[in-house]
């Protein structure tokens, strides 16, 4: 017999990412769009429509309904119905605001809720217990516990990643243990606050659920994660702990460690004007992986001064030293052998990892370049690839400026809107 559609549609990989937060809202304009779009004729949102919907409807750019659209594009998300992504967008909603009320409702009404995903798709947020835990809201995880939800464990896990220690205590005292790997949550994070209560206060071992004494470590320095302050303190911990940092200028920017800069600077006149290698920002003997792809920033880093390095890892106050020691803010990173490289901090401070986090859209290092001089008309050639996105190809941006590489940049989240403005505002008066 051969195989159902709704079988096939079932089995298949989701097309589309159930955000954190889903807005509904959206969806329900996504769900209009993607009908107008089948009515068109238009031939990805029709393959789409087609893989998605669980039955066979003949003809849909005549016969689709806005409700054969809404659980087609349900289904590309992940969950099996529009309820069901409605009831997911409701709950996490509920979640986000705090709303208990709200919450205790929802679960009443849908008691499978409690043991769910939150968003409806499996996910690291996890249940409704796990996914207030993130937010470290200790009244919202005692009403799920009062109402029978069990995931201690993952709700353990969230919190520490995310540094909430009072809601971590609660989960403790109600039955969590710390596992073995429970570390590699707030490195990931680089939070300092869960990293000294897991293996300072509670004595955890410092290494992944694999035994590797080096993972965390590693994790600090190659996470998506943009938190210096909270960076520095969790690298005293691994320091603490016996792990061997290497005693160089660029592990001191790491640590946030200007003492450690002095004597390097001391020992090395030009330090602010050398380049640096890739393994020499993402040292193998710390635990980084071969895979130079997995050291996670925005526009290139490697070949680069300290200045660049500085923007991408959100150390202001070291930038603002080097500048002071001499750096040069028209420094061109090196070159490579297919022409791609060369360009300037200013091309750094457009796109960055950093504005993913606490820096999104943050003037700071923008206008600290171009307050000293920082030449917004430089032109160079780049390439840059992304991990862990929707499109992880290599993209290459020839004879650009800043501001033109960041109007060009496929992954917008990366791009600091506002620094490009402001590179824009100031080329004009140049």
């Amino acid at each position: 017999m051969s195989e159902s559609k709704e079988t096939r549609v079932q089995g298949r990989k989701p097309s589309r990412h159930m955000p954190v937060r889903p807005d509904l809202e959206q969806l329900k304009r996504q769900a209009k769009d993607l009908l107008a779009a089948v009515q068109r004729g238009e031939v990805a949102a029709v393959e789409e429509f087609n893989a998605f919907h669980p039955r066979e409807v003949a003809d849909p750019a005549r016969n689709a309904k806005l409700s054969d659209a809404q659980l087609a594009l349900a289904r590309a998300y992940g969950l099996a119905s529009w309820p069901r992504l409605v009831l997911a967008c409701r709950m996490t909603d509920g979640l986000m605001r705090h709303d208990v009320a709200a919450v205790r409702q929802l679960v009443l009404e849908n008691p499978s809720l409690l043991h769910e995903d939150a968003r409806g798709v499996p996910g690291n947020w996890g249940s409704p217990m796990a996914y207030a835990s993130n937010l470290g809201h200790l009244p919202m995880i005692e009403m799920l516990a009062g109402l029978g939800a069990t995931d201690y464990q993952h709700a353990f896990g969230r919190v520490c990643l995310q540094g909430k220690l009072e809601t971590a205590r609660w989960l403790l005292a109600n039955g969590a243990v710390p596992e073995r790997g429970e570390v590699m949550g707030p490195c990931e994070t680089q939070n300092a606050d869960g990293l000294r209560m897991l293996v300072v206060d509670l004595g955890l071992e410092l290494c992944d659920k694999d035994g590797d004494r080096l993972a965390p470590t590693a994790l600090l320095l190659e996470t998506y994660c943009r938190n210096p302050r909270g960076k520095h303190g969790c690298l005293e911990i691994c320091a603490a702990q016996g792990v061997a940092l290497p005693d160089t200028p660029v592990m001191a920017l790491h640590r946030g460690r200007m003492d450690l800069l002095e004597k390097h600077l001391r020992a090395d006149p030009e330090l602010p004007h050398r380049r640096f290698g890739y393994r020499e920002i993402y040292p193998l003997e710390v635990g980084c992986h071969e895979d130079e792809t997995l050291g996670l920033h925005g526009t290139p880093i490697a070949g680069c001064t300290l200045l660049h390095m500085c923007i991408d890892f959100g150390e202001l106050e070291i930038a603002q030293w080097l500048i002071s020691k001499g750096a040069d803010v028209n420094a061109p990173a090196l070159v490579d052998a297919e022409g791609f490289g060369g360009h300037t901090p200013l091309f750094n401070a457009v796109v960055t990892q950093m504005n993913l986090g606490g820096g999104k859209d943050d003037v700071s290092f923008a206008k600290l370049l171009l307050d000293n001089g920082a030449n917004p008309h430089t032109r160079t050639t780049l390439r840059k690839g992304l991990r862990f996105v929707d499109d992880e190809t290599v993209h290459e941006f020839h004879n650009v400026t800043p501001v033109e590489y960041a109007a060009q940049f496929h992954e917008r989240r990366w791009v600091n809107r506002a620094a490009a403005a402001l590179v824009e505002e100031r080329g004009r008066s140049r």
